[in-house]
């Protein structure tokens, strides 16, 4: 099936379903699968703009609206992850994910689902280490803190992606598992990013949690958007007892939706015909969710997932093929995810704006469905409970986010700098000069700088084993002919030739934003967000 994939939305639906129906029909093709990598903005009203981790000249209402009080209808299934400028008020409601707008489906913080027999999972989110280890504790009106909190992986979620054992088709991350870079063209991407190289020369760009869950999961495609460049990448894993030959990831990150762009790409997936073309629950996760409930933490205090040490009678929450069958067995083999989308807010009228609304905590009835149904604890109740309580101290969190003295061992987290300053995102500004196509070979990794693993702590970063690193053979093929031979095809419109898809970008000759020529200084995580004191912007 082709499959539709998108970098950063920031709201453009409008823009990037019509960017889908032109390539349908320019190339006679019909797209079944639309996802998309973070950022998506599913903005229902003025009360969840100001839910998002932006400037207040970024707060657009954009288009989403329309696609929620359904007055629009998503062209095409749309399956998506969350970024780190979202309405986090919003997305808070189905931590298990769930129904956003009709045929919109969100993943959840995490979440595995399958669609004609294509297991999809995803991680919500970017990483910074300060709060990787807290629990979902956040609630709407959030504080100068808990706005970008609110979108931290947390630690929690990782562990539960680390128990799955069955294979995984596709995978998706907004931020981009680090020493990705070391399996592309290294040199073609610091020459459209020049300001990654002091990172990637230190081989910290990235989430070292996504990099756990690649080494673990292995999957077939791993996609991802946050830094605004079309990047591809091919990984071959060591290989594993019992597998007979190495597995192979390949790795695809897209830029934002702006105007000549490589925002949008199609992939030819192979999938099941025999299977259902409903979207479904993946009943290994199913379990796993049910395994893990007991760990659910929703406070701002640190704590550690179960490990193997004498600390921890339990640590492996991996579930069996006996497990997974009883679970089936409970739920009369029914797995498919039901269409059960309600509004749960007042829609955004364009003839009768309300600025002055305001965000409430708000449980969300899908959310209480699948609780029900599966038996597990809904987050976003506990932490209403906690919070109706009084139980939950937001102080907690301020001096964790704002110490200085407690500098992250994620190279990107400036928790240091003042509040103007956004340390999680390269700038919204139109960040690049067009220099041409973003050529994505695939290379071994450079001998001083391998692939790293990290430790369950991020504490320190330690080589792999010379088994992990690729071949060097410097003739090997090149991460877009990996994906042509697949199926796949990484050209842009009126580059090369393709035998089913093309990268899209947006044609026009318009700024991103009505920006000026002037560009900004651009630096990863010293992102500048200047803004006056008396606009009372909330950002990071």
């Amino acid at each position: 099936m082709k499959v539709a994939v998108e970098g950063c939305c920031h709201g453009e639906l409008d823009k990037i379903y019509e960017s889908i129906q032109f390539l349908e029909k320019k190339d006679n093709v019909k797209v079944d699968l639309l996802l998309c990598c973070g950022d998506f903005q599913a903005v229902r009203n003025e009360a969840d703009m100001n839910c998002m981790a932006v400037p207040l000249k970024y707060r657009h209402m954009q288009t989403f609206y329309k696609y929620y009080s359904g007055e629009k209808k998503a062209s095409v299934l749309t399956i998506f992850i969350g970024g780190n400028h979202e309405a986090s008020n919003h997305l808070q409601e189905l931590p298990y994910g769930g129904w956003v707008a009709p045929n919109i489906y969100y993943l959840g913080y995490a979440g595995v689902v399958k669609y004609r027999g294509v297991r999809i999972g995803g991680l919500s989110g970017i990483f910074k280490s300060h709060d990787y280890r807290k629990g979902h504790f956040e609630y709407p009106p959030y504080n100068q803190q808990t706005v970008r909190s609110a979108y931290h992986v947390r630690n929690i979620e990782v562990f539960k992606l680390k128990q799955l054992k069955q294979h995984m088709d596709i995978f998706l991350s907004h931020d981009w598992p680090r020493g990705i870079y070391h399996y592309g063209n290294k040199k073609q991407l610091l020459k459209m990013k020049a300001f990654f190289r002091p990172e990637v020369e230190a081989n910290t760009l990235g989430s070292p949690a996504a990099t756990e869950l690649l080494q673990h999961l292995k999957p077939s495609y791993w996609f991802a958007a946050h830094l605004h460049v079309k990047f591809a990448a091919l990984m071959q894993h060591p290989k594993s007892d019992g597998e007979q030959l190495p597995k192979a990831t390949k790795f695809l990150a897209l830029d934002k939706c702006l105007p000549r762009r490589d925002f949008l790409q199609v992939v030819e997936i192979e999938h099941d015909p025999n299977a259902s073309d409903q979207l479904e629950y993946d009943s290994e996760w199913l379990a796993i969710l049910k395994a893990t409930n007991e760990l659910i933490n929703v406070t701002p205090k640190n704590w550690n997932m179960p490990e193997n040490n004498s600390l921890y009678t339990k640590w492996d929450y991996s579930v069996s093929e006996e497990d997974i069958a009883e679970f089936l067995e409970e739920q009369g083999h029914d797995l498919q995810i039901p269409n059960n989308f309600s509004p749960t807010v007042p829609v955004y009228d364009p003839a009768n704006p309300q600025k002055s609304r305001e965000s409430v905590h708000l449980i969300n009835p899908q959310t209480t469905e699948f609780c029900a149904t599966f038996g597990l604890n809904d987050l976003n109740a506990k932490v209403k409970q906690m919070e109706d309580e009084g139980l939950i101290d937001e102080e907690d969190d301020i001096d964790g986010a704002e110490n200085p003295e407690e500098p992250s061992d994620y190279t990107t987290d400036t928790s240091g700098l003042s509040s103007s300053i956004n340390p999680d995102e390269i700038t919204l500004e139109d960040d690049v000069d067009d220099n041409g196509e973003l050529s994505t070979h695939s290379v071994e990794p450079s001998p001083d700088h391998p692939f790293t693993d990290s430790s369950t702590t991020f504490s320190d970063v330690r080589d792999l084993p010379d088994s992990m690193i690729v071949s060097s053979d410097e003739t090997q093929d090149s991460a877009n002919e990996e994906l042509d031979r697949s199926g796949d095809s990484s050209m842009t419109e009126g580059e090369g030739k393709g035998t089913l898809t093309k990268a899209v970008k947006r044609n026009s000759n318009e700024h991103e934003n009505g920006s000026s020529g002037i560009k900004l200084i651009k630096r990863r995580n010293q992102n500048i967000y200047r803004t006056q004191l008396d606009e009372n912007e909330d950002n990071e």
